[in-house]
C-alpha cells in the first residue's frame, strides 16, 4: 500500500516513515503543502496522512482543495489541536479520521488499516477470495488448511491486485505499491514477485494481460 505522509516536523516524520515502512507500507514523505500537492498531481496513493500545521499550504487548505477537485483519497489528519471545534472543522473539510499528537505508532497503523478497509468496502482485515484468505497485516494466505507465508513485497502486490479485482494493473502501478521516492526500483522486481506468488498460490490466480499488466479476475457470482 502506497501512502503519502505530509509532515513538516523532521523528527516526527522520520519516526512515522520508519515505523510505517517497518509495517509493510510504501511511503512518500512531503514536508510541506506544496510538495504534497505536486505529489498528488503526479502520483497515486491509497491513503494520505496529513498534518494540519504545514508551511506554504496548510493541511486544511490542501484537504479542501483535494475534495473540491474530486479527489476522494482517504485522509487521516494529524493534529496537536485538541478542541472539538477544530476536529469538526477538519471532518467537515473532508477528513476521514483524526489522530491527536502525540500518538502511538500502533494506533496510527490500526487507523490506516481501518480506513483502507472502509475505502474498499470491507469490514474486517482478512480478504476472502475463492478458497483463499489473505491477511495483509501478517503477510500470509490461508489456502484450505495450509498457511502460506509471503514476503512484504509479495503481500503488497497481492493486496493491490485483490483490491482491484477485475482491473488489470500495469507494471508501473504495481511498482508504485512497492517503492517510495528514495528507493531504487529493482529490475524485473514485479515479474519476480508475481512468479513467486504463482509458485505459492497457484499458476492460474494471477493472469498476465499482454501489453497491459496483471489481473486477478472477479469471483464469478
Amino acid at each position: 500500500m502506497r501512502i503519502l505522509l505530509v509532515e513538516d516536523d523532521t523528527l516526527l516524520g522520520n519516526g512515522i516513515e520508519a515505523g510505517l515502512k517497518h509495517s509493510g507500507f510504501t511511503i512518500d514523505w512531503a514536508k510541506n503543502g506544496h510538495e504534497a500537492q505536486l505529489a498528488l498531481e503526479t502520483g497515486s496513493y491509497e491513503l494520505l496522512v496529513l498534518d494540519i500545521g504545514l508551511p506554504i499550504i496548510n493541511g486544511m487548505d490542501l484537504l479542501k482543495r483535494l475534495r473540491r477537485e474530486g479527489n476522494h483519497t482517504p485522509v487521516l489528519m494529524l493534529t496537536a489541536r485538541d478542541s472539538i471545534a477544530d476536529r469538526v472543522k477538519g471532518l467537515d473539510a473532508g477528513a476521514d479520521d483524526y489522530l491527536l499528537k502525540p500518538f502511538d505508532l500502533s494506533e496510527l497503523v490500526a487507523r490506516i488499516h481501518a480506513l483502507t478497509r472502509r475505502a474498499h468496502g470491507r469490514s474486517s482485515t482478512p480478504i476472502h477470495y475463492t478458497d483463499l484468505i489473505f491477511e495483509p497485516k501478517q503477510y500470509w494466505v490461508r489456502k484450505g488448511s495450509e498457511t502460506i507465508q509471503l514476503s512484504p513485497k509479495e503481500s503488497a502486490i497481492l493486496g493491490a491486485l485483490l483490491n482491484h479485482c477485475g482491473t488489470a494493473l500495469s507494471r508501473s502501478q504495481l511498482e508504485n505499491s512497492l517503492y517510495g521516492w528514495n528507493e531504487e526500483i529493482e529490475s524485473n522486481a514485479v515479474e519476480v514477485h508475481v512468479y513467486h506468488l504463482r509458485q505459492k498460490l497457484g499458476a492460474n490466480l494471477i493472469k498476465t494481460i499482454r501489453g497491459v499488466g496483471y489481473l486477478i479476475r472477479k469471483e464469478s457470482s
